[in-house]
């Protein structure tokens, strides 16, 4: 899939992030460095593939606004599906992020990331942002974490935007090709997810 790099860069930014101070009150930054050292604490050796593999997808379920990044995936499709479809692909499009999440995620070491600054875009909103800083092996690559923070005792990762590129915005346009490519038929898409899901 086009978004695959994508998604696996996201994974790899996902694990560490560069050292900030904790505060009692619930922030995104410190939300972004809480989730990540979470992260961290799965990836330890003394845990085995599997066992890793589940724990993150614990912690994404937790921290990751799966249901409302899938629904912005479909797009406009979604208003057009009718409930059983849409049933069948918010089940589909969760098991399709938890293992492409947790089987990437689970194979990377850390890199070093260093958080910029936090910026309240309305209620909703927060940009959390922070670059991967540039080694002799690759560039400085700049990070904005979207956080959707409307309740905030229960913040949420929404998207990453890597470059000014949206990770979610990639993964829906690659839908829509899908979808357009088959003359509009959702099965397609939904026959592209469960292959997927049952590659071993």
């Amino acid at each position: 899939m086009r978004s695959k790099n994508f998604l696996s860069l996201f994974i790899f930014i996902f694990i560490n992030i560069f050292n900030i101070n904790y505060s009692y009150s619930i922030e995104a930054d410190v939300f972004v460095q809480s989730t990540v050292n979470r992260a961290s604490q799965a990836l330890n050796n003394k845990f085995s593939k599997e066992e890793k593999i589940e724990k993150l997808k614990n912690i994404a379920n937790e921290t990751v606004d799966i249901n409302g990044i899938g629904l912005y995936t479909l797009g406009s499709y979604r208003k057009i599906i009718s409930d059983e479809q849409k049933k069948e692909y918010n089940t589909l499009f969760e098991k399709y992020f938890l293992k492409s999440f947790s089987s990437r995620l689970a194979e990377y070491s850390n890199p070093e990331i260093e958080v910029i600054s936090k910026k309240k875009i309305n209620d909703n909103y927060t940009i959390v942002s922070s670059k991967l800083v540039a080694t002799e092996q690759r560039p400085e690559v700049k990070i904005d974490w979207r956080i959707y923070t409307k309740n905030p005792e229960n913040l949420l990762i929404r998207d990453l935007i890597i470059e000014g590129l949206s990770l979610a915005r990639t993964q829906k346009e690659e839908f829509a090709s899908i979808i357009q490519s088959n003359n509009g038929d959702i099965n397609a898409l939904f026959a592209t997810l469960k292959k997927f899901i049952n590659n071993n």
